[in-house]
């Protein structure tokens, strides 16, 4: 028997980390489709621009994670929350460049979105000017995690494991031992260097 549910739905985001809050609009999304595209976006620092609706989007300390530990985040929620991975297509997502979407994500792909700002509205406003068909999720509803108040709360030293899935927060552990072991090598070079 045929699904209902349509083939493809899409949801993205830039998920510098991915959260609870991320977590839950996923779990929105793929209860309203056969198969999820996760759009990453931000995926290229070289291509990521400036908007007017999003005044932080675009800066250095807004985008530490990379694509591939962005996806590996994401993977590690799904596969900690039960989810078949072949359920799911991860996909890197130029936000800013409308005209590459088709190269990425297919026309009949329903956009799912959730809307706490300018800058979802205009997100919206411009997947559909590109033809997609656009599900605003849970509209109206507030924003309850930041991933700004994760990154604040991880280079503060407070308690930031609440707010990300379990498997998220092995792979950020893992990112910040890696950090600090880069940080220590260029520290003993430089007092080693005559």
């Amino acid at each position: 028997m045929e699904s209902a549910l349509p083939r493809f739905g899409m949801m993205h985001g830039r998920f510098q980390p991915f959260h609870n809050g991320h977590w839950d609009y996923c779990r929105l999304a793929l209860e309203r489709c056969q198969t999820l595209i996760i759009g990453i976006t931000n995926p290229d620092p070289s291509q990521i621009t400036l908007e007017a609706s999003a005044d932080h989007r675009h800066r250095d300390d807004a985008n530490p994670f990379t694509f591939f530990d962005r996806q590996r985040m994401i993977r590690a929620a799904l596969q900690d929350g039960g989810v078949p991975l072949e359920r799911v297509i991860f996909i890197p997502f130029p936000i800013n460049i409308p005209q590459r979407w088709s190269y990425y994500v297919p026309p009949q792909a329903l956009q799912f979105v959730r809307v706490f700002s300018d800058w979802e509205r205009t997100k919206v406003n411009r997947l559909r000017a590109a033809g997609y068909q656009v599900e605003v999720l849970t509209p109206g509803a507030a924003k309850g995690i930041e991933a700004t108040e994760v990154r604040r709360r991880m280079q503060t030293g407070e308690d930031w494991r609440a707010l990300v899935p379990a498997g998220v927060s092995s792979i950020l552990q893992e990112i910040i031992s890696r950090q600090e072991i880069t940080t220590q090598e260029a520290n003993r070079k430089e007092t080693t260097e005559p």
